[in-house]
């Protein structure tokens, strides 16, 4: 009977271990950008309300005269803030409802006492990921304490691939559309960059047309060249905060993770 516990444990482990809400298919996220974003520049920034004889009269009017690229980079832009949004509501449900710093001395407090059940209790009261490892965890840490056929030695390392596995298990929800985003840092800037060459190679082309240039080409050529160089930096620099930041609370989430982890691990190794 104590073989089998172990192949049936994981499988309980995989069923708490994709709680972390947060959206799944990114690329339904991209399609509603692009369509608000193609909306926005059409019934908005074209609106003829921006505009006095063809030359836009305000800011939004100016943005309509960005060109074709300007709904594409607004469809990046949008996706970098409903996906940096998305990842606010997932890395708040997995941190669980109190302080992961106290959370992490109050169970380390309760295995230095060997008070497994006030542990378990903590784990159920803060939830979240960190609570899911060290749940699952305290579960194999009963489960050893009453093993009478496997070795001390053989016991933590259950422990620690308990452990590990409850770990690698968290992990893809906490970094779900991360890489999109960190692609974003360098797709905006680079979609802007080709907006702004577009703008600049119509700017030379009305100075090169024959007699005098056409000041209005020229302004329009102009005004796409920087309406999308300003989209561009504005999306690669939101997408750069917005990677960064979401990754420093991951560490910070797996540092407390590593941490209880060891000290369960240890507790047991101490204890047994």
């Amino acid at each position: 009977m104590e073989a089998q516990k172990p192949s049936t444990k994981p499988v309980g482990n995989k069923a708490e271990g994709h709680k972390v809400s947060g959206i799944k298919n990114a690329f339904l996220v991209i399609i509603a950008c692009l369509i608000v974003a193609v909306c926005l520049f059409i019934f908005w920034f074209g609106h003829e309300s921006h505009f006095e004889e063809g030359h836009p009269i305000d800011l939004w009017g100016t943005i309509y005269k960005g060109g074709f690229i300007v709904p594409i980079l607004q469809t990046l832009f949008l996706t970098v803030i409903v996906l940096s949004v998305e990842r606010y509501i997932a890395l708040s449900s997995a941190k669980g409802k109190g302080n992961i710093t106290k959370f992490v001395a109050g169970v380390k407090a309760c295995l230095a006492k060997n008070d497994i059940k006030g542990a378990q209790a903590l784990c159920a009261k803060q939830k979240g990921s960190v609570a899911a490892v060290v749940a699952a965890a305290l579960v194999r840490y009963e489960e050893m304490d009453m093993n009478t056929v496997l070795t001390k030695e053989q016991k933590v390392a259950t422990l620690q691939k308990e452990v590990e596995e409850a770990t690698a298990l968290e992990m893809p929800a906490l970094q779900q559309n991360l890489p999109i985003v960190a692609t974003l840092t360098t797709l905006g800037t680079l979609v802007g960059l080709l907006g702004t060459v577009i703008g600049m190679i119509k700017s030379f082309q009305a100075l090169a047309s024959s007699g005098a240039p056409d000041s209005t080409e020229l302004s329009t050529g102009i005004s796409e060249a920087l309406i999308n160089t300003a989209f561009g930096i504005a999306t690669g620099a939101f997408a750069v905060i917005s990677y960064n930041y979401y990754t420093n609370k991951i560490d910070n989430l797996t540092y407390a993770i590593d941490e209880i982890g060891f000290s369960i691990v240890q507790t047991f190794a101490s204890t047994h």
